[in-house]
């Protein structure tokens, strides 16, 4: 059966579909031969699909793995500067790609796997996918600074980012921790609102996307999903409420 070419690529663990298509758009897909373009479809039973001129291999084992990503190191499958990222990592002998990315500054947990579907799954804001971080901030907030997160915060780009769940975790002697939950993923987002309402931002740790916690990984560790949390991650974060709360009304009965 045929498919768009992006999405044979997503499912053999070439990136998410949006990474595929950057390379049908490099000109480095051929199917039959002939150079490709977006909107193309192949039947990857039938049809010979090149990628830099090398067939592609449809059937492989997906792997899904947790990561705490220490500061300094790139969310991404290479550095054309040539630092150290995810990727470098995990040697387990698989292509692998990070999936919900942090800045080379933060730090905490980011999935690594072969699994395109997935990945667009876990990305893409129409899943709702919430991603929870402890944040260090430089001096205590007040409920207005709070208050301007959980509103929505017109960032430099004009861009207003959805309503976020914040409160004070603990303190420290001159600031404190909070507890952040956002449902995306903007460029910087948490320390561009930091420094919108006159927060300066610390640290930034993710200890959870969706439904997979980073527990007890230190920096540098890593552990591979268990199948329960793999099956957790494909559905949409709507449905997952939808479980608990009839889990929740069912022990009330």
């Amino acid at each position: 059966m045929e498919e768009r070419v992006q999405k044979i690529l997503a499912r053999a663990g070439f990136g998410s579909r949006r990474q595929c298509e950057i390379l049908i758009l490099q000109g480095r897909v051929k199917v039959n031969g002939v150079t490709v373009g977006l909107g193309a479809k192949a039947d990857p039973q039938k049809d010979q699909i090149l990628l830099d001129n090398q067939p592609i291999t449809t059937q492989v084992p997906k792997v899904y793995i947790a990561l705490y990503k220490p500061r300094g190191v790139v969310s991404a499958a290479s550095s054309p500067e040539g630092k150290k990222t995810v990727c470098d990592m995990v040697d387990i002998g698989t292509r692998l790609f990070p999936v919900g990315r942090l800045d080379v500054e933060s730090e905490g947990l980011i999935i690594l796997t072969n699994d395109g579907e997935l990945a667009n799954l876990i990305s893409h804001p129409r899943y709702g996918h919430e991603k929870e971080y402890r944040v260090l901030v430089a001096k205590r907030p007040d409920e207005a600074q709070l208050n301007a997160w959980r509103r929505g915060i017109v960032l430099s780009d004009g861009y207003r980012t959805q309503p976020v769940d914040v409160r004070i975790e603990m303190t420290t002697p001159k600031g404190a921790w909070l507890r952040v939950t956002l449902r995306e993923g903007r460029k910087r987002q948490i320390r561009e609102m930091g420094a919108l309402t006159g927060l300066l931002v610390l640290r930034i740790i993710r200890i959870r996307i969706g439904t997979v916690m980073l527990g007890n990984l230190k920096p540098r560790q890593w552990r591979y999903l268990t199948p329960a949390e793999v099956k957790k991650l494909r559905q949409p974060h709507s449905t997952l409420q939808k479980s608990n709360v009839d889990r929740a009304s069912g022990r009330q009965k």
